[in-house]
């Protein structure tokens, strides 16, 4: 099976800084890997070892210094990395950043059989990057995926976490996976897997590269933009009481009164 997985570099959320275009700026900013992106690499693992004769690449659109983050995931298992990267894709939402990484699968992995992708990115939190890039391969997706249950005869079966509950689907291949984050630790890398990870060469793609124009990618080719962007501010105070259950029905009700007479 070969498999394209989607990850994200996103900025340590102490740090996040804005451009004049309302946009996160990333190059020069210390960031990580997208948690939900650490357990769709899981994910694509274990599948690659479920399934005999597995290969990933891994595919990231930002700047260079993503490539640090791209030989971290190398060094957990997976084969090869693409370092999807250009001037002219700043600021792309994410109709343009699912048109940009789709070609650029398309582009380097044409005959793909699995796509995964995390299901949030926690700098934006849309959710709506993996459905994108589905939508211009025009594949089937199965989203908020937390675990691989089987593959056979070109069907992926698969368990999802609904808010109703669990889950149990299938889905023909070629098709994009949407996974969710666990409870269990990721695995660390080990010293073997960080040394073959520095001696790989990291593929770097341009817009060129992958056959776009400036008037599809980045800003220009972003239909939705950022109109204002700030820091949320909350407020830390509270009060703690221990009391039996009435007692506390009746003090919310107290204060929920005293809240809605206030704004009258």
């Amino acid at each position: 099976m070969k498999i394209a997985l989607c990850i994200k570099q996103v900025p340590d959320t102490t740090d996040i800084k804005w451009t004049e275009n309302n946009t996160i700026q990333r190059e020069g900013v210390e960031s990580v890997i997208n948690p939900y992106d650490v357990y769709a690499t899981e994910l694509a693992i274990k599948i690659k070892e479920k399934v005999e004769g597995s290969t990933i690449i891994v595919f990231t659109m930002g700047p260079m210094q993503a490539q640090d983050m791209l030989r971290k995931v190398l060094a957990l298992g997976c084969d090869d990395a693409v370092l999807i990267s250009d001037r002219k894709f700043a600021g792309a939402d994410t109709y343009a950043t699912g048109q940009t990484i789709s070609r650029a699968i398309r582009t380097i992995l044409p005959e793909f059989d699995l796509i995964v992708c995390g299901q949030f990115a926690v700098d934006g939190d849309t959710a709506q990057t993996g459905p994108s890039i589905a939508n211009f391969l025009d594949i089937p997706q199965v989203t908020y995926v937390d675990d691989f249950i089987s593959y056979r005869d070109n069907i992926l079966t698969l368990r999802r976490e609904m808010e109703d509950g669990i889950e149990t689907v299938e889905v023909d291949l070629p098709a994009l996976i949407c996974v969710m984050t666990q409870d269990f630790e990721p695995k660390r890398p080990l010293i073997n897997g960080v040394i073959s990870a520095f001696k790989k060469d990291i593929k770097i793609c341009t817009m060129d590269d992958i056959g776009l124009t400036a008037e599809k990618v980045g800003l220009k080719g972003s239909p939705t933009y950022v109109s204002k962007a700030f820091r949320n501010m909350t407020n830390h105070n509270a009060q703690k009481f221990k009391m039996n259950v009435e007692d506390s029905v009746n003090l919310l009700k107290e204060n929920l009164n005293h809240y809605f007479n206030k704004k009258q």
